[in-house]
């Protein structure tokens, strides 16, 4: 099994340590990530200036490739000009804090497994629910077993799994869910301070905005400390509304051959 990781958090981010080394154990691993943290960055890729690639190594062992772009530069990369054969399965994370709800929309975790669902490779995002994570060991345990499912039962092109895990000991995590993509969303704010040199700039903080009360969505599964799977594509088509705009009378056919 070849499987190629990248994250946002860049590649000398511990999450990503831990998620190599747990999947190494059922597969060929390939790491290309970006050289510096790429949070937030959404879907973005790089066109205005030429990404570089570099080896990199921890204690003097090779660990992967290190670019200078986004991670869904960073799958392109890897899988066109890196790796030798298509990869059977791209892993990105493990994220330190959640993707859930709205904020799916803004990661570079899931952007990146989203790049390998649009090149029709199985994919999985993967994150624990907290900035600071110390021990990274259960969230790559479950990564490993969802990689198994998916290599046993596949998974329908486009789609890909984006899983989130409660930042709690291994004894309290109440269980495993299959989730919807909720609908909280981050109550944004725009703090302003001031530089040592009295100049005013801005920081974004906020809060989350929860919207969802069942358990079946992500961020409340999450907050009950259950592990969210929540399957996810790029199909953005609101068929409920294309259905309603049909009845609206206006589309126009011109018949070319009319005279």
């Amino acid at each position: 099994m070849k499987i190629l990781v990248t994250n946002d958090d860049g590649i000398d981010s511990a999450g990503i340590a831990a998620l190599k080394k747990s999947l190494s154990e059922i597969g060929e691993v390939t790491v290309v990530a970006p050289r510096q943290e790429q949070s937030a960055v959404g879907h973005g890729i790089t066109m205005q200036i030429p990404l570089r690639v570099q080896e990199y190594y921890i204690n003097g062992t090779f660990f992967g490739y290190a670019v200078d772009g986004t991670p869904a530069d960073c799958i392109k990369m890897g899988m066109r000009n890196i790796m030798k054969e298509t990869p059977d399965l791209v892993v990105s994370g493990i994220n330190h804090g959640s993707n859930t709800a709205i904020n799916i929309i803004y990661s570079g975790t899931v952007s990146g497994a989203r790049e390998a669902a649009i090149m029709d490779i199985p994919s999985i995002a993967i994150s624990v629910t907290n900035h600071r994570v110390k021990d990274f060991s259960y969230a790559a345990g479950i990564a490993k077993m969802i990689a198994l499912k998916i290599k046993e039962h596949g998974l329908a092109l486009g789609t890909l799994l984006n899983v989130n895990v409660p930042d709690v000991p291994e004894d309290k995590i109440a269980g495993i869910l299959v989730t919807k993509q909720g609908k909280s969303k981050w109550d944004d704010i725009y703090e302003k301070r001031t530089d040592p040199y009295g100049r005013d700039y801005f920081w974004l903080t906020g809060d989350m905005t929860d919207v969802d009360t069942e358990l079946e969505y992500d961020q409340v599964a999450i907050k009950n400390n259950f592990v969210a799977i929540t399957p996810i594509h790029f199909d953005l088509t609101d068929y409920e509304t294309y259905d309603k705009l049909k009845t609206w009378n206006i589309e126009v056919s011109k018949n070319e051959n009319s005279s």
